[in-house]
């Protein structure tokens, strides 16, 4: 039986580019469920494995405007046993600042890192490593992950060493965009020789799957 999603989509500043690609992606083996800023019936998260959240553009105040509504009911679905998924906004989202479903885990910029590659945050190739093999992934200032190692798993690492994609109990986080798509890669014409030919769908999907037998 396949898992269900609820997507979180707020056009623009939460991207439905990113979250098409969540869904190309995963759409042969999860189903899914969309929801917005606004609010939802009382049993809308009853039937659902995973909440993910995606991309976008978000700050203190937009994170108020689109998650105040559901900001109890995800931490509630998280302590309760479900599982949560959060690609660049998504991640941030979860630290201590905002969700504040990990423990002792802390979602910074990378490009404020120390020893970074990158202190611009516009969209570049991210030379990364996902379960010990070198890929080249969609980057636009996403954070990376600290913390006490000890507390989670770690799926991808940054050049710095530091870590990209974690696991801390239910909860899985990237930091770059293994859900990006082909028109991501257009402009600027640098990026071209980036994309990864459908490669990092299936990478997406391989951290969801284990995401789901946590």
């Amino acid at each position: 039986m396949r898992g269900k999603i609820a997507l979180f989509l707020d056009q623009p500043r939460c991207s439905v580019q990113s979250g098409n690609g969540i869904m190309r992606a995963l759409e042969p083996h999860y189903r899914f469920k969309i929801f917005t800023k606004h609010s939802v019936e009382k049993d809308f998260f009853d039937d659902v494995d995973i909440i993910a959240v995606p991309g976008g553009t978000g700050d203190a105040d937009t994170y108020k405007r689109l998650m105040g509504t559901h900001q109890a009911r995800i931490r509630n679905f998280v302590s309760d046993g479900g599982r949560y998924l959060g690609i660049c906004m998504g991640a941030y989202w979860a630290g201590h600042h905002w969700l504040n479903i990990l423990d002792g885990v802390k979602a910074y910029q990378y490009i404020k890192r120390p020893d970074t590659d990158t202190r611009r945050p516009h969209p570049k190739g991210m030379p990364v490593v996902w379960h010990g093999e070198p890929e080249t992934m969609y980057f636009y200032d996403g954070p990376a992950f600290d913390g006490n190692h000890r507390q989670f798993d770690v799926a991808a690492t940054y050049p710095n060493g530091d870590a990209m994609a974690i696991y801390q109990d239910r909860i899985g986080l990237i930091g770059c965009h293994p859900e990006s798509e082909p028109s991501w890669y257009e402009q600027p014409r640098y990026m071209q020789r980036h994309w990864h030919k459908g490669h990092h769908h299936k990478l997406l999907q391989g951290f969801v799957d284990e995401l789901m037998e946590r």
